[in-house]
């Protein structure tokens, strides 16, 4: 329940915001992984 300064619904808006940001994170880290595949299995390869 919230409290009367909504000091948890700010809680609850940190950890939306956290799984947004992360899974923002991810994508673009998959992004970049597929956009620069070929020196990635270069570096594995090595």
């Amino acid at each position: 329940m919230a409290t009367k300064d909504g000091a948890n619904n700010q809680s609850e808006l940190d950890r939306v915001m956290e799984d947004i940001r992360r899974e923002l994170v991810l994508r673009v880290a998959k992004a970049d992984r597929d956009e620069h595949r070929d020196v990635y299995d270069a570096l594995q390869h090595e």
